[in-house]
């Protein structure tokens, strides 16, 4: 080893992966030299915990890669390290994807709790969380949904983490709650809905809003729930994630550790980070959207220079199991909008065009359970010009089934409906799925 190069011995030591390179500077004085430098540290940092800087958990400066590697390690070391770093790398997508498009989100982010913190939790509610979840709370204790300038909850702040949607009165903002208010609402909703003290059940996500949207988490089983509209009268929920993901979740030794919260949040950050779903901009209000934006689950269409996009979502705390022919909704987002050469009819162009009616063709499987041909939509007749945004609305179906679809057409007239340029033309809405999805938001 005398005769081989420092070069080669870092690009050996790196190689090698921290817990050898601490076994080498064992060795003897210049390994242990070679096993001490901090840029051989700071790959190490960037390879495992994506770590520019050398900072420890809390973001506090440390003086070395080394020194912040070994924070790490300590503060986690209850921990199965393969898990931690999966945590780590949810929370830093999610946190990368607010910081550039939605800092004001990104600010309701509360720093994470103590390991006295979440045993607290389960004391006060009998229950043993799972450890993906105690990590990602270790990691960040939910988001503080409150007024800076009041320090009144801010009800209805469509700042949550998740999202939502809105059709007609039903508006819906998900945010993840703090463990503070986990333990007020667990025992709230406990009581509200009759469960014993034995429940394994925790309230862990809600809707800011007036319309009720719970997710419980099950601390046995790892799974993650949310309440239908039957949930305070039968306690009827639905699985968020596919069972068969969910694994070892109180398995300390175990490398697959994923439970319900955990596969839910990396789902999401997937959707976020790659255009899924996106913000959505109602003046200056802006929130998370839940309506998709990408195929296939948004279709688009072009006819004579109108451009329809349309997407659903399922409504879970909407939908009743227990009534046949009603036992899913679904909510449907309509953006329509005039391409840049305007309305283009017969060769000749029109620098507007007004909407008159709608017909639908809703189905069931392959079932038509709904034929609609009806003037306006959500009664209105938007105008589109070119260069505006978007003209955006959103409605509703149930479906007796888990699946169907929604296709039809608008008929627009040039010009205006008191003023019509040219005869009215028929303009495409490309059909739609309506599916019931392995992850419910």
């Amino acid at each position: 080893m005398e005769a081989v190069g420092d070069l080669a011995i870092h690009v050996i030591l790196s190689k090698l992966g921290p817990a050898d390179a601490v076994s080498v500077a064992c060795v003897n004085t210049r390994f242990r030299g070679w096993a001490s430098d901090d840029s051989l540290w700071s790959k190490f940092c960037a390879d495992e915990l994506h770590l520019s800087f050398p900072i420890d958990p809390w973001g506090n400066p440390t003086p070395t890669f080394k020194a912040a590697y070994q924070v790490w390690r300590e503060s986690f070391c209850m921990y199965p390290w393969p898990l931690v770093r999966r945590v780590k790398g949810c929370w830093d997508r999610i946190k990368g994807w607010l910081a550039a498009n939605f800092p004001e989100a990104l600010a309701t982010l509360r720093k994470g709790v103590s390991e006295d913190e979440i045993m607290d939790l389960e004391n006060r509610l009998n229950v043993k969380l799972p450890l993906p979840t105690r990590i990602l709370y270790r990691f960040c204790d939910g988001q503080e949904l409150m007024d800076i300038n009041s320090s009144e909850s801010m009800l209805g702040s469509p700042l949550g983490l998740i999202g939502g949607y809105s059709f007609y009165d039903h508006l819906v903002n998900v945010y993840l709650l703090p463990l503070s208010q986990v333990v007020t609402e667990t025992k709230n909703v406990a009581r509200r809905l009759g469960f014993g003290t034995r429940s394994k059940y925790i309230v862990v996500a809600a809707s800011s809003t007036y319309a009720t949207k719970i997710f419980f988490l099950n601390c046995a089983n790892g799974q993650l729930y949310v309440g239908t509209r039957n949930l305070r009268t039968h306690r009827e929920m639905m699985s968020c994630v596919p069972n068969t993901l969910i694994s070892l979740v109180h398995d300390s030794e175990g490398t697959q550790q994923q439970d319900g919260l955990l596969l839910w949040l990396e789902e999401h950050a997937r959707r976020l980070c790659n255009g899924t779903i996106k913000l959505r901009e109602e003046g200056e209000i802006r929130s998370i959207n839940q309506f998709p934006e990408e195929a296939p689950h948004c279709t688009t269409a072009i006819t004579n220079g109108v451009k329809v996009r349309a997407s659903a979502v399922f409504v879970p705390e909407a939908s009743n199991l227990k009534h046949e022919s009603e036992k899913y909704l679904f909510s449907y987002s309509i953006r329509m909008s005039l391409l840049p050469e305007g309305c283009v009819l017969h060769g000749m162009s029109f620098p507007s065009c007004q909407l008159y009616r709608r017909h639908w063709i809703i189905r069931a499987n392959d079932t038509v359970v709904s034929d609609v041909n009806a003037e306006a939509v959500i009664g209105m007749f938007p105008l589109l010009h070119p260069g505006e945004e978007e003209f955006v609305y959103q409605s509703c179906t149930p479906l007796p089934s888990s699946s169907g679809s929604v296709e039809g057409s608008f008929t627009f007239v040039p010009g205006r409906l008191e003023d019509p340029r040219a005869d009215s033309f028929e303009v495409e809405v490309a059909r739609f799925p309506l599916q019931f999805p392995d992850y419910i938001f």
